[in-house]
């Protein structure tokens, strides 16, 4: 009767970590970075956070870089994939015209040490007067079905599909003034995948519906921050978030730019109408001075 319990016992074991003699990826992983930990290291640099109301000089040069990853050896997402996934990001703020350009910052840049202090150096590394930095959370998971009996064979490993994979990412795009320490918005951008695949094939399923659930994640970022960054020039006049002011160069854009444009126009048109009835009537008096006899010479008669 022992004898049964201990192998039921050690089949149970064994079934449970079929997976795992396969995969590194069986169970549960997260990737992440955090932006509240690169900002504020510390409880006291937290403490001692005071942001004032930021005076931006329009137009803005934005810095776009994703927060190193929490893990302490290296990012969870390839450099060459966070320059692709950035560059889809950079498209927001392109169609804006108080955004002078947009800076793409690798990572790596911003793992020489955390809180404002570093960023701040960043910033004039890049000249650059705000910074956009993306987050990220996801959480994969494998867990074995009821198919998963078969993989007492080898065969059923490579043929039945015994594993349930999710991948759930979360991401998000937070907007700081530099110089003030002051989040102007932010806009986030969620993904979940999921995808039945067999034992052997649990590592590059999650490996290809990871890097798919954070191009889908980004897609749905960048709809939100499209509509933040819209949403800006209202917010700073209703909401008072920001003190604007213009540099030389900037003729303030848009359709406000328009209105200036067609009000000059009008004005021009105004103006050379005036300068040419003045013209008409100037050459009309001179021509009636020299052909219209003067009223004296009429009464002399």
């Amino acid at each position: 009767m022992k004898y049964r319990i201990y192998t039921v016992i050690l089949s149970v074991v064994l079934l449970a970590s079929c997976s795992a003699l396969v995969s590194q990826n069986s169970g549960q992983r997260t990737k992440a970075s955090s932006l509240v930990d690169y900002l504020y290291p510390d409880g006291q640099s937290r403490e001692a956070h005071q942001p004032q109301i930021p005076v931006l000089t329009l137009p803005v040069k934005v810095g776009l870089a994703f927060v190193p990853s929490s893990h302490w050896q290296h990012d969870e997402i390839q450099s060459k994939d966070q320059l692709e996934l950035l560059e889809r990001v950079k498209q927001s703020f392109m169609q804006y015209d108080y955004i002078d350009r947009i800076e793409v910052i690798p990572s790596t840049y911003l793992k020489g040490g955390k809180g404002f202090t570093s960023l701040e150096q960043v910033a004039r590394l890049y000249d650059v007067d705000v910074m956009a930095l993306v987050s990220y959370d996801q959480v994969t998971q494998s867990l074995e079905n009821n198919a998963a009996v078969l993989y007492w064979t080898i065969v059923g490993m490579y043929l039945i599909p015994g594993n349930e994979n999710s991948v759930q990412t979360f991401v998000d795009t937070a907007v700081f003034d530099v110089k003030s320490r002051k989040m102007l918005f932010r806009a986030p951008g969620i993904n979940k995948l999921e995808k039945r695949t067999t034992a052997i094939g649990v590592d590059d399923t999650l490996a290809e519906k990871s890097m798919q659930g954070f191009h889908l994640a980004v897609a749905d970022m960048s709809t939100n921050l499209d509509a933040e960054l819209a949403r800006f020039k209202t917010r700073v006049k209703e909401e008072k978030i920001a003190k604007i002011q213009h540099s030389e160069n900037y003729s303030g854009g848009g359709a406000m730019g328009l209105i200036l444009l067609l009000s000059g126009f009008v004005l021009l048109v105004i103006r050379a109408g005036f300068n040419n009835r003045a013209d008409n009537l100037s050459t009309q008096n001179a021509f009636d001075a020299k052909h219209m006899p003067s009223s004296k010479g009429v009464g002399s008669h």
